[in-house]
């Protein structure tokens, strides 16, 4: 029997101290998940506008929402056909009421309970579908049936009553910023003086709902129209000197970033109505990547910085100066670039994508869990773009494989990547053996405009490409297991063999038993 080596005597030991240890309570235990995992954590969101040459079908937008680890989405109409191809995909839905339906839903309570019916109901919970946005920024953008939009709210909450699920699907509208004035310093906002008989009453029937207040806040108008007062740096969450920093002077409170000071605006203002139980949802917000002349700061990077920073900030938890204890949820606008919408060039310009799924922009939003998979600090890929000819390709693909000196080795007859035998997939891996082998470079997946970035991994089978993670992890098995001593034991089914004394951490008996039976198992593994 040999004798074991250093590492297992301190793994066993290990167990052994593990086992004496204390296990907490089974509901203690539960009570922290709900506390750092519940439905009331931040998130991001996305809207998703659908003024785009082409829009995805609804099966491949959800697929490729999934693919971008994307859970919350706001729609502004309920198309029925993507509310279906939402259902059991755990995906959570904003559905809008369009502004043209506010006068029929308003007026009748009868065509609210249809819409509901119809829109709610019909897809839930196979849909989960968390809140009716009613309209948007009705107050700002069409006046004239204000007063309509609270009678609308109301009707489709007693709908909601009459098929329970009042507690499950909360009732809003969204705003624009401009419902309130002076929203800096925060402490002194106050909801537009016009707009007060709409209001008051809205944030009464929120406020009684347990709705959110739904604001559409943009630091990238605060800074158009503020130019030389308000900061660039403050719109996009830069890192700030103390002595950069926005103070209230009434609360002393420093704010580091436009949306912050927006977000206590909007409580201010509801303070002032004597409603202090409202959380504020960011419905939108977002920054344009092009725009015109006039509009220098609509820029690819401005667009990065500030949407990178937004995901960071909220998933933070940090909250804001005035709730530090509340951080809100945000929706970014938008998905996709609308390019049918009508001038600034800025109007169709606020995707994170093109409507073809590839990335305007790539953001860099490593650290902060698994949202959105477009992440330059995370996992693309270099693949063969669409509609190019083969004989292009097969060009492209001979100087890869041959001056670019990528490892074409796998694309050989008999090898994982060689079927289908095609220049299009040829070409793809070797794009994409080259782009890794250039870490990524500016200009490396180009090959004279045949080759674009993608975030999806292209590995299919046995195929694995070279940027996969799955290449990764296969290099890294085979470097355990060629450092691997003879004779000493591997780490692995002892890993998972604490998987399973995690689970049975609160039955000691059943740990000893699994204890027991992995001593045994162990003898395979080393020469004991």
């Amino acid at each position: 029997m040999a004798i074991l080596d250093q590492s297992l005597l301190s793994f066993i030991i290990f167990i052994l101290l593990f086992l004496l240890v204390p296990f907490p309570a089974t509901g203690s235990l539960v009570g922290q998940i709900k506390h750092y995992q519940g439905q009331n954590q931040p998130y991001v969101g996305v809207n998703i506008g659908t003024d785009v040459s082409n829009f995805l079908s609804p099966p491949d937008l959800v697929l490729f929402l999934q693919l971008q680890r994307i859970t919350d989405v706001r729609l502004y109409d309920p198309n029925p056909d993507i509310l279906k191809a939402f259902a059991h995909t755990k995906i959570r839905v904003i559905v809008g009421v369009p502004n043209n339906q506010l006068i029929g839903i308003g007026s009748s309570n009868a065509t609210a309970v249809t819409w509901v019916r119809r829109n709610v109901a019909a897809h839930y919970p196979r849909t989960l579908i968390t809140a009716i946005s009613v309209g948007d920024e009705v107050l700002t953008s069409l006046p004239s049936v204000a007063s309509l939009l609270l009678p609308a709210m109301e009707a489709l909450y007693s709908a909601l009553v009459a098929v329970h699920l009042q507690n499950l699907v909360k009732v809003s509208t969204p705003h624009s910023a401009s419902v309130i004035l002076d929203p800096f310093p925060p402490s002194q906002a106050f909801f537009n003086t016009s707009m007060t008989e709409y209001l008051s009453p809205i944030i009464g029937f929120l406020s009684r709902t347990q709705a959110p207040l739904m604001m559409n806040f943009y630091p990238y108008y605060v800074f158009m129209e503020n130019k030389g007062v308000v900061p660039l740096d403050n719109s996009l969450f830069k890192p700030l000197m103390p002595t950069k920093e926005m103070v209230d002077p009434n609360t002393l409170l420093h704010y580091t970033n436009v949306l912050d000071a927006m977000i206590d605006s909007a409580y201010f203002s509801m303070k002032n109505l004597n409603v202090t139980d409202v959380v504020v949802l960011v419905t939108e917000t977002g920054w344009p990547s092009k725009g015109d002349a006039k509009e220098s700061y609509a820029t690819i990077d401005n667009a990065d910085m500030y949407n990178s920073n937004l995901i960071k900030h909220v998933l933070d938890r940090s909250g804001t100066p005035l709730h530090p204890e509340v951080t809100s949820s945000v929706y970014i606008y938008e998905l996709f670039n609308e390019d049918l919408r009508s001038p600034p060039t800025s109007e169709g310009s606020w995707g994170l994508f093109y409507g073809n799924k590839t990335p305007v922009y790539f953001l860099h939003v490593s650290g902060t869990g698994t949202f959105l998979a477009n992440d330059t600090t995370n996992t693309t890929y270099c693949v063969a773009s669409d509609e190019v000819d083969n004989r292009t390709l097969q060009a492209a693909l001979d100087w890869a494989c041959g001056p670019g000196k990528a490892n074409c080795s796998e694309i050989q007859p008999g090898e994982p990547c060689y079927q289908p035998n095609s220049a299009r997939s040829h070409a793809s891996y070797a794009f994409d053996s080259y782009y890794q082998k250039e870490g990524k470079a500016a200009g490396s997946c180009d090959f004279k405009g045949v080759a674009m970035i993608t975030t999806t991994d292209p590995s299919f089978g046995s195929c694995i490409f070279p940027g996969s993670k799955k290449a990764v992890e296969n290099k890294t098995e085979e470097a355990d297991n060629s450092t691997q001593p003879s004779g000493a034991c591997s780490i692995r089914p002892l890993t998972n063999m604490m998987k399973s004394l995690i689970k049975l951490q609160n039955n000691h008996l059943g740990v000893m038993c699994t204890l027991a039976i992995a001593v045994i198992l162990l003898i395979p593994f080393c020469n004991i």
